[in-house]
């Protein structure tokens, strides 16, 4: 017979992994913003590319703080708000991702 977790448990564990993957995230957005400046300086272009990527690298680091918030808290209630409000901004911060990735594929085969 299968040992069955806690809910709570399966929270912490959604949580943790919120945590680690928005804040590798915030590294990636900073990557990127790095590499389209080399871009814009090598073409001699301008574009919005980065400021998109920098908002998008705070969605992700809200995202981060919420989720380190959630595991922290000891209250069941906050817990589970807290840890939808992370959830949801991660999630909003990914497709705002693949926006910012079509913009720059876009502005990039422009030059």
């Amino acid at each position: 017979m299968s040992e069955r977790r806690p809910a709570a448990h399966l929270e912490e564990s959604v949580c943790a992994h919120i945590f680690t993957v928005s804040a590798a995230m915030v590294g990636v957005c900073l990557t990127v913003i790095g590499l389209v400046h080399i871009v814009i300086t090598a073409r001699k272009a301008d574009t919005i590319a980065d400021d998109l990527l920098a908002a998008d690298a705070l969605l992700f680091l809200i995202s981060c703080l919420a989720s380190y918030w959630a595991l922290r808290t000891r209250s069941a209630g906050r817990m589970h708000r807290v840890e939808r409000f992370a959830d949801w901004t991660f999630i909003l911060a990914l497709i705002f991702m693949v926006f910012i990735c079509v913009f720059i594929t876009y502005a990039v085969s422009e030059f």
